[in-house]
């Protein structure tokens, strides 16, 4: 990886330099000693910069037309006049932690646009949907002046529901399948999503996409509001097509003027940045912990009593840390 000054990284990103911006991105990512110090230096000096852009998560099933959707999304706001940048998730191989990082092939129209910025990074390993750097490298987008950020996430799981953590609307895409409709969608993404939108309708199955909306409805009823004044929505449309692609656009903007109004998008921000923060305590907490000879080989021999099922994992974890808080 070839270096760069911290100032010319911040150049390049207040000038809009694609590049520089992808490098950026890479150094956050890095786990290297040399790299993470770099990294802190530019976040810091970058976050005046930030905070002026509209953070949207999306997931849904495989299948469901993530990328077309953001595409098309995409390009509809650029078309109205703002800089899109996409962060897509790809799941890392549990085995050697490669990943495919397909999503720019996906989106060739919109990786084509002056206005947009495609970034795939791989999870490794990371649970939640997300990478570990991705909130990291939402800033470095804003930094760069994109008005709207999207996240693709990976799948629908439990876990998923974590990419409400570093987003100011939670997008749902649904489409039409066989069975019950609502079978599958976990109750905490149901929780967690702002809109929903069942894709591919065509005319064929409008009349069941219309039935799946109704449903969707009566089952958000009863959810506990996530938002207070805001009732999820449910669109119909096929991203392909870019149908309902500017009602799901129109509906955003309504959701973030109604944070703003009534103050939780603020509030929302400040828990979003404590919790990474929680995070990043336990990361730097475990980093310093097997730094250094003696740490390491306690790390590691604790670990292995652990893994040879001695004693179970919590109660070994706890008195490894209660050794060395007394150090």
């Amino acid at each position: 990886m070839k270096t760069y000054a911290t100032s010319q990284l911040i150049d390049g990103l207040r000038s809009g330099d694609k590049r520089l911006l992808a490098k950026a991105i890479t150094l956050v990512e890095s786990k290297k000693a040399e790299h993470r110090d770099q990294a802190e230096d530019l976040l810091k000096a970058i976050m005046p910069f930030t905070g002026n852009s509209i953070r949207i998560g999306i997931t849904g099933v495989p299948g469901a037309g993530k990328s077309t959707f953001i595409e098309n999304f995409g390009k509809f706001a650029i078309a109205n006049g703002k800089k899109v940048a996409v962060l897509a998730v790809d799941p890392s191989s549990s085995l050697n932690k490669g990943s495919i990082l397909g999503d720019k092939t996906r989106m060739e129209e919109l990786a084509r646009e002056k206005n947009a910025f495609i970034r795939p990074s791989p999870t490794s390993g990371f649970l939640g949907g997300i990478a570990n750097a991705t909130f990291e490298s939402l800033l470095l987008c804003e930094a760069a002046g994109y008005d709207y950020i999207l996240i693709e996430t990976v799948g629908v799981g439990q876990s998923e529901v974590l990419v409400s953590d570093i987003t100011d609307v939670f997008l749902f895409l649904k489409i039409i399948g066989g069975g019950d409709e609502l079978q599958g969608i976990k109750r905490g993404v149901m929780e967690m999503v702002d809109l929903i939108f069942i894709n591919k309708v065509e005319e064929e199955n409008r009349l069941k996409a219309k039935n799946t909306k109704i449903e969707l409805l009566r089952a958000l009823h009863f959810m506990p509001s996530k938002e207070k004044d805001w009732k999820v929505p449910v669109f119909l449309g096929s991203a392909l097509n870019n149908e309902g692609l500017d009602a799901v656009y129109e509906k955003v903007q309504e959701f973030i003027d109604l944070k703003v109004a009534t103050s939780s998008f603020e509030e929302t921000r400040k828990r979003q940045a404590e919790k990474r923060f929680d995070y990043w305590v336990k990361e730097y907490i475990l980093q310093h912990t097997k730094s250094g000879k003696e740490g390491e080989t306690q790390y590691d021999l604790h670990k292995k009593n652990a893994s040879d099922l001695k004693v179970n994992p919590s109660s070994e974890a706890k008195v490894f840390v209660e050794k060395l808080l007394k150090k």
